[in-house]
This record gives C-alpha cells, sequence and structure tokens, in this order.
C-alpha cells in the first residue's frame, strides 16, 4: 500500500496541476522575453536556446522519418549543425529541414498548452527529459556544455525552486521561444539577401523542391508567427476565461 501511495503521490506532483500565476507575472514574462529577443547582447546569449531546440527539431524529424542520425554540434556563435544520413532527396529530407527553423516556435506552442493546463512542473520535467535525450547525440565539447548547463538549470528550477518561481521561469522560457523563434527567419532572410548563407535550410528546400527560397522563409514566418499568435493567446486563455 505504502508503494502505491508513493506512486500516487509521484504521479500527482509531476502531473497535477498548478494554481493560476497572477495576470501580472504572465505579462511582465512576456515584455521580458521581448526585450532579451530584442537586445543584442541579450539576444547573442539567449540565442543559444533556440539553436538547441533549432537542431533538435531537425534531429527529432530525421528519426521519425527514417533517416539515421549521425550526430549534433552546438558551436559559439550560436550556429548549429545535424548531420544525418538517408536519402539526399524524398519527403524525408524535406521535413527534416523544414523542422529547424519552426522548431523552437512549435515548441513553444506545446509549452504554451501545457501551462495553459496549469502544469508548470510537468512542463519543466519534460524539458529536462528531451535535453538529455539530446545529449547522447551531441558531438562536440561546446555543445555538451551548453545542454548540460541547460539542463542543469531546469532541473534546478523545478526540485528546488518554489512554485512562484517555477511559474516565472516556465513562463518566461515558452514567451521566450513563441517570440525568439520569429527573429531567426528574418536574420536568416537578411543574410540570404547578401549572399552570405548559400546553404541555409532555405536554399536546401529550394534545391530539393524548385520552389524559391523566399517562399520557404515566407513559409517559416508564417508558421512561427501563427504560433506566437495561438501560444500567446493560450497562455492568458484562463485570465480571459475569467472575465467572461
Amino acid at each position: 500500500m505504502t508503494s502505491v501511495d508513493g506512486l500516487t503521490d509521484a504521479w500527482d506532483w509531476l502531473f497535477g496541476g498548478q494554481p493560476d500565476p497572477p495576470l501580472l507575472l504572465v505579462i511582465i514574462t512576456g515584455v521580458a522575453a521581448l526585450a532579451v529577443v530584442l537586445t543584442r547582447m541579450a539576444w547573442r546569449i539567449a540565442r543559444n536556446a533556440i539553436t538547441i531546440a533549432h537542431e533538435g527539431g531537425h534531429a527529432l524529424i530525421a528519426l521519425v522519418t527514417g533517416r539515421k542520425l549521425r550526430g549534433i554540434r552546438l558551436h559559439s556563435d550560436t550556429s548549429g549543425l545535424t548531420l544525418s544520413a538517408g536519402r539526399p532527396s524524398g519527403l524525408g529530407m524535406v521535413f527534416t529541414l523544414l523542422a529547424g527553423y519552426v522548431a523552437p516556435s512549435l515548441i513553444g506552442l506545446a509549452g504554451a498548452w501545457i501551462l495553459a493546463g496549469n502544469r508548470i512542473r510537468l512542463l519543466l520535467w519534460v524539458t529536462v527529459v528531451l535535453l538529455l535525450a539530446m545529449l547522447v547525440m551531441i558531438r562536440n565539447a561546446f555543445g555538451i556544455v551548453s545542454i548540460v548547463v541547460t539542463g542543469g538549470a531546469v532541473f534546478a528550477v523545478s526540485w528546488f525552486a518554489s512554485p512562484d518561481v517555477q511559474a516565472v521561469f516556465a513562463y518566461a522560457s515558452v514567451w521566450f521561444l513563441l517570440l525568439g523563434g520569429v527573429r531567426p527567419v528574418g536574420e536568416l532572410q537578411t543574410l540570404r539577401s547578401r549572399g552570405h548563407l548559400p546553404d541555409s535550410d532555405a536554399d536546401q528546400l529550394a534545391g530539393l523542391t524548385h520552389v524559391p527560397g523566399i517562399v520557404w522563409v515566407g513559409f517559416f514566418g508564417l508558421v512561427n508567427l501563427g504560433a506566437l499568435a495561438l501560444g500567446g493567446y493560450l497562455l492568458v486563455k484562463p485570465f480571459v476565461d475569467d472575465l467572461m
């Protein structure tokens, strides 16, 4: 009976809902995330989290589509590289290339959905598990340090921090993914227009599909803006419902 009670307590601890945070907390964390995205120095540091999500998106879809994942590299300039083996063309390769630029925003949208159910602790632990899964595929020292530091920070908050601190961390992180997923798309097109990224995801997609790269950039932007709009709505929905 004790072991059953223990499992029940653990289940409730992980999957049980927490109280709604104050609306002011949701707004302040969103404003803070926007400030980080718009501030050059803060963005250069925080962008590593976007790169982790970007490369994680490539890796996940490569596995789902049957490609063999060779490894992931994260670099100090916030660039990254995911290597997979398989057919150099076809839907598997197309979807793998598609996944990178939309992954941060879609992960943020999934996070907003979890937070809409008040499962803050669950969101943090899912993040830890995903980072651990990604860690085994990292193939360079900076990448290992990035994943360990990021995962360690999330674990520390989920295990040691108070519910209020967990809420601030979770909402700020989700807002950052939603907002931070948009900026790299603009940076991508700026670099493409200057001829600095001839092998970008958009240009590789253009080579595979014969659809111009600018169309794929536009697709990335539309998906990410849509995720931002829907994710933002999910984050404030509990307060909207209360007003109704």
